[in-house]
């Protein structure tokens, strides 16, 4: 299909890296209620012909060319969501879908990012991840929205971030903990730059380390640091660093809009108000599943997250229902694991995970970067942790396999794990 056959509704997958031009486009398309599809331009031939075959597109863009095709000088409130895609580490991704949107939704969708987030017109947004993901995107076209400027130095690399800093005076990042980590070693080297110029640095993405977290408190200025909770169906949470310092561990208390609870067994629920809300593209049983009708027109979806609030309603989490362990009958959260192995001096990185196991069923197995001994290692968790939560294989490791969004990739570990076993 010609761009210009494209109507309201059409859907556009993108095929190409991120870039000013990509964000143009993406504004454009949203504008005219146009859904793009935002993808990862390295997927293989398989990939593409395996998740495109379930999204159905009407166009494809693969290079510049196509990309400039489908942009037009329309700016105006968008129309409507990005279809992005669940990260896909196990089985095909699924599209998030939420249609096209009628005026009163599309101006609450975007009233409820700038209220949040503070979108300015002078801002300057630093882009470090992908734009093909859902918050990088997002936080970047809240930006352009509030007639501010977007910075999109490339890959991420901390000396290119570092001079984008010094160069462009950045208000605004996105970020994951391990951009964190490795901006803290490289300026661990060269110096720290001034950044006085940030008011809003934001974090998700996976379990900021506490080490990381203080250090973000201690370089950047007070009240600049957030985190927040969500996925790509949706957001949950917010937290400025300074709660975090007073409940150590919470990802925060649920946005403005939208409300939290969790069942007996841990599933976190999210009521969202009516813009908010999605399907799972052309999978009426997956999205029957996430959804509860609550009554009086509310709703709630879950993601299968588990977690735990406290009595002013701070979320803690326990991790995804799908990294469950089930070691010997015991349910065991690899975050949790993680949490306590990382707070020895020498693991710089760690990642729990499964492995079969006859006896046990699951066998608790950690990856772990950095100078600990084992030895060390299997004293240290047998002082703090449960015998069903002691990790009997240890994997050593130069770095963790992770997705650009900084997600550990569980299933590569498990796969690449030979499997010797450490003595409970």
């Amino acid at each position: 299909m010609s761009a210009p056959d494209l109507r309201e509704g059409s859907r556009v997958a993108l095929l190409v890296p991120g870039s000013l031009d990509y964000l143009a486009a993406v504004h454009s398309l949203l504008a005219r209620a146009i859904i793009p599809i935002p993808l990862d331009p390295r997927l293989t031939a398989h990939e593409r012909e395996r998740i495109l075959a379930h999204l159905a597109p009407d166009l494809v863009v693969e290079d510049a060319v196509g990309l400039a095709a489908v942009t037009t000088a329309d700016r105006g409130l968008p129309r409507a969501r990005p279809m992005h895609v669940t990260s896909g580490t196990t089985g095909t991704p699924k599209g998030v879908f939420s249609g096209v949107l009628d005026d009163a939704a599309a101006a609450a969708l975007v009233a409820e990012e700038r209220d949040l987030w503070g979108f300015r017109a002078d801002d300057v947004h630093l882009v470090l991840s992908p734009l093909y993901h859902s918050a990088p995107l997002r936080f970047a076209l809240g930006t352009t929205l509030a007639g501010g400027r977007v910075v999109v130095p490339g890959p991420f690399d901390p000396a290119r971030v570092t001079a984008s800093i010094e160069r462009d005076r950045p208000t605004s990042v996105f970020c994951v903990p391990t951009h964190l980590r490795r901006l803290f070693a490289y300026w661990d080297e060269v110096g720290t730059p001034d950044l006085s110029c940030f008011r809003l640095v934001a974090h998700a993405g996976a379990p900021c380390p506490p080490e990381v977290k203080r250090r973000l408190l201690a370089d950047f200025p007070d009240g600049s640091t957030w985190e927040f909770y969500g996925s790509t169906e949706g957001q949950f949470t917010a937290c400025r660093s300074e709660e975090w310092l007073e409940h150590p561990g919470t990802v925060g208390r649920a946005r403005p809009g939208r409300h939290l609870s969790v069942d007996d067994d841990g599933t976190i629920w999210c009521v969202v108000p009516e813009h908010a809300r999605f399907t799972y593209f052309r999978d009426p049983d997956k999205t029957a599943a996430a959804w509860r009708d609550l009554g009086e027109g509310q709703r709630a979806f879950t993601v299968g997250d588990h977690g735990r609030l406290d009595d002013e309603g701070y979320l803690y989490l326990d991790g995804r229902r799908e990294d469950l362990i089930i070691s010997g009958g015991v349910n065991v959260y690899p975050l949790e694991v993680e949490l306590v192995l990382g707070e020895h001096p020498g693991v710089d990185d760690v990642a729990v995970f499964a492995l079969p196991d006859d006896a046990w069923g699951q066998r608790v197995c950690a990856a772990v970067v950095g100078p600990a001994t084992e030895a060390e290692l299997d004293a240290y968790a047998r002082e703090r942790l449960a015998p069903p939560k002691r990790p009997k294989t240890w994997v050593r490791l130069d770095e963790l396999p992770r997705t650009l969004t900084g997600k550990v990739r569980r299933d590569e570990l498990s796969r690449r794990t030979d499997g010797g076993t450490a003595e409970d």
